[in-house]
């Protein structure tokens, strides 16, 4: 297989898996603009006690891109650490 098959092959994987977390962002985003973030976060938190690693990473580039094109949503360190310990308390 040539060279530039395999690279054009990648960069088009790349663009469905960037486009994915834009998609799943801009859902999150319109169904609750205001706690999108903290969605995105609990996905994180859920992802990563399942030992789900795509998917964790997933929903991390989901919330990141939340608060990229957003300005309404809250975005609370605490809150965040309190869904994570939550989340954690569930999946035990």
């Amino acid at each position: 297989m040539p060279v530039f098959t395999l690279i054009h092959q990648w960069v088009q994987r790349r663009r469905a898996i960037r486009r994915r977390w834009q998609v799943d962002a801009h859902q999150l985003l319109k169904a609750d603009e205001v706690n999108a973030y903290y969605e995105a976060q609990r996905r994180v938190a859920r992802a990563r006690h399942r030992g789900d690693r795509d998917e964790f990473y997933h929903w991390a580039k989901v919330a990141a891109e939340v608060a990229r094109i957003s300005s309404l949503a809250e975005m609370d360190l605490d809150l965040v650490l309190q869904i994570a310990d939550e989340e954690e308390a569930r999946s035990v």
